[in-house]
């Protein structure tokens, strides 16, 4: 007996983000099949280890398989499996639903592909964001669903052609698992669409995308023996576990499409880590660098971690146990030997053996950029672009690689408008005589290269170095040195870029400067005693008047608001004037200070003075209105 068929239809969203995936992909639509035997795969995945779990589970697990079943004449592919099976709620949530989360970010890129006419970029969307079973309608103008989850008594046939409704109802003589059935196009060579009840079209791609896959795939075939046309079922697959199998023997091929398996990302992977510890702890790894990071790589929510086997049986994905949230985006496997089949994501927390396995790991994938970076310097600048952002939060978060990760770190710098610089580079170019790696944080390089911190150092023709992600704002005060040599920002402190000992002459200037400035210093740190620590003068402006630095120790404003931004403000924290004494504003500011002390218009010009260099720096004013009602008054003064 079966339910009453209900029909429901799709959000907008939905059905919009459903036809940009049927008419997303331009020369892969094979990609549909993979994404079915992928999804099936998982199925059994979970079967095994939960009937591993309870032995009470009322299900099936003799012969766990996936079977594709055609039928040329009614022009149908059925892909099945015996796994774990859904349940009526797990259906509406899994396949009622179209790319739950991050929806309208998904439909802005993929249509951007579409736009582009970017298949590659399509199909890494397309798993990116978990909506491969759709793709089937690229092949198919019907696609019908009937499922049973394992231990259930009643099923759920799902049933829809892609527009705008589905169909749901239950049915009581459903099979354990799972069968996806396509009511397939006509055939279509020029637009890609092949026989998919083609034995040989199915043969093929199950070789180039799934031959890896652990469970047998199997079809029936005919044959013809002694004379006479037979009917038999064949495996397809190979089912060899890649990662136990030794490097000499896999292709790079097959490396391509099993990180694409484990990843769901369609593009290469930059660079492959096969490893294999033996010993008192045995264990085997196949782990992937990306070429592109994901668009969630940034977001609190998103999946992340590496698929955690043991003994071959697959235990958990997403198992962020094994690596630091600073590597989240290396994808692929870990099989341990020694693990509790039944081992539990809390328990994975304090185990001694995940432990060991998480630092070994960590240093073979940071060894691994090392290399990359020697030998493909190109693909090493596509990584840096892509994740050097994320790698950087493992200088704050792990003190026992951080001078690995310095050393395979890059950072924009005043030595090239295009090319980073590793640490090592720059203290190889360092002048004679310098004590310092000095840098500058912001946030964007075109703004730092402007800023008047910089004036004095590429006057004296000191590198800089230009950062401007978030994280860099913390951790270059927590690192502090590199490699002996201690980290400066030309913001903060007092600076002397003089090469060597001033001599007296030297010195005694600079003594009868601050003589001639000191009743100004001492007036404008009054004046904005609100707004400022000190007043003193620069060494380190060459054309502007004036700038705002920190003391050594002090927050930045950047940091200050990105504290404030996560709901910890900061106490407020004054800063430093430091004024360009050789520059006509400041010496006639001098000249009219001495002259007249108590002139109202000095107390603006200090004002519009604090105001120029909180701007140049890329500050915010307290009060924009009032700065612009000065300037306005003092430009129609000097009409």
């Amino acid at each position: 007996m079966t339910g009453t068929v209900e029909t429901f239809e799709f959000q907008s969203e939905s059905r919009q983000l459903l036809q940009l995936v049927v008419h997303s992909i331009y020369s892969e639509k094979d990609i549909f099949l993979r994404e079915l035997i992928s999804n099936a795969s998982d199925a059994l995945d979970k079967l095994r280890l939960e009937s591993l779990r309870d032995s009470g589970l009322d299900a099936d697990t003799s012969d766990l398989h996936i079977a594709l079943e055609t039928d040329a004449a009614a022009r149908t592919l059925t892909v099945r499996d015996n796994g774990i099976g859904m349940s009526r709620d797990d259906v509406v949530e899994l396949i009622g639903t179209i790319a739950k989360s991050g929806t309208a970010e998904f439909a802005r890129k993929l249509k951007e592909a579409n736009d582009a006419k970017d298949a590659a970029v399509s199909t890494d969307l397309i798993g990116s964001f978990g909506v491969g079973f759709y793709s089937s309608f690229m092949v198919a103008d019907r696609v019908t669903l009937v499922t049973r989850r394992a231990g259930e008594k009643e099923g759920t046939r799902w049933e829809s052609e892609g527009e705008g409704t589905y169909r749901l109802q239950t049915v009581e003589d459903a099979p354990q698992g799972t069968a996806v059935t396509l009511h397939l196009k006509p055939v279509d060579e020029e637009d890609n669409l092949h026989d998919y009840t083609a034995e040989h079209t199915l043969r093929s791609i199950v070789r180039r995308h799934s031959d890896f896959i652990p469970w047998p795939i199997r079809t029936e075939v005919d044959r013809e023996e002694d004379g006479a046309p037979t009917r038999s079922v064949e495996t397809l697959n190979s089912m060899k576990a890649l990662w136990g199998r030794s490097p000499e023997e896999i292709s790079e091929e097959e490396y391509t499409e099993f990180y694409r398996h484990v990843s769901h990302d369609w593009s290469d992977p930059l660079r492959t880590i096969h490893t294999r510890a033996e010993g008192t702890f045995e264990y085997q790894a196949l782990l992937f660098l990306p070429s592109r990071a994901p668009v969630d790589l940034h977001q609190q929510d998103a999946r992340r971690g590496v698929n955690l086997y043991v003994r071959r049986v697959f235990i958990m994905d997403d198992c962020t146990t094994l690596l630091p949230d600073y590597l989240r985006f290396v994808k692929g496997v870990v099989d341990a030997q020694d693990l509790s089949l039944n081992v539990s994501r809390e328990a994975l927390q304090q185990d001694r053996q995940i432990q060991l396995m998480h630092r070994r790991l960590v240093k073979k994938i940071l060894a691994s950029i090392k290399a990359l970076r020697t030998e493909d310097p190109e693909r090493y600048a596509t990584f840096w672009r892509e994740f050097g952002r994320a790698l950087k939060e493992g200088l704050l978060s792990d003190a026992d690689n951080r001078g690995t990760i310095l050393e395979v770190s890059s950072f924009a710098s005043t030595h090239d408008a295009e090319a980073p610089t590793s640490l090592r580079d720059y203290k190889e170019r360092m002048k004679e005589g310098q004590e310092h790696i000095y840098y500058v944080t912001g946030a964007s390089r075109a703004r730092l290269e402007s800023s008047p911190h910089l004036e004095a150092f590429l006057a004296k023709g000191y590198e800089v170095l230009l950062l401007t992600d978030p994280v860099d704002e913390v951790w270059v005060e927590q690192v502090g040195e590199f490699d002996g040599t201690p980290l400066q920002s030309v913001a903060k402190g007092q600076v002397d870029l003089e090469s060597g000992d001033q001599d007296a002459e030297e010195g005694e200037e600079a003594s009868q400067r601050k003589e001639e400035f000191g009743p100004l210093l001492e007036w404008l740190g009054t004046r904005l005693e609100e707004q400022v620590k000190e007043v003193r003068l620069s060494s380190r402006l060459t054309t502007s008047p004036a700038c705002i630095v920190g003391d050594e120790f002090d927050v930045t404003p950047t940091l200050e608001k990105m504290y404030r931004a996560m709901g910890q403000p900061l106490p407020p924290v004054k800063r430093i004037l430091e004024l360009n004494p050789d520059h006509a504003l400041v010496t006639a500011l001098r000249t009219a200070h001495a002259a007249s002390a108590e002139d109202a218009a000095l107390g603006d010009t200090a004002e519009l003075l604090y105001g120029m260099a909180l701007l140049a720096e890329g500050g915010d004013l307290a009060d924009p209105a009032r700065f612009s009602r000065l300037l306005a008054e003092r430009l129609a003064a000097g009409l």
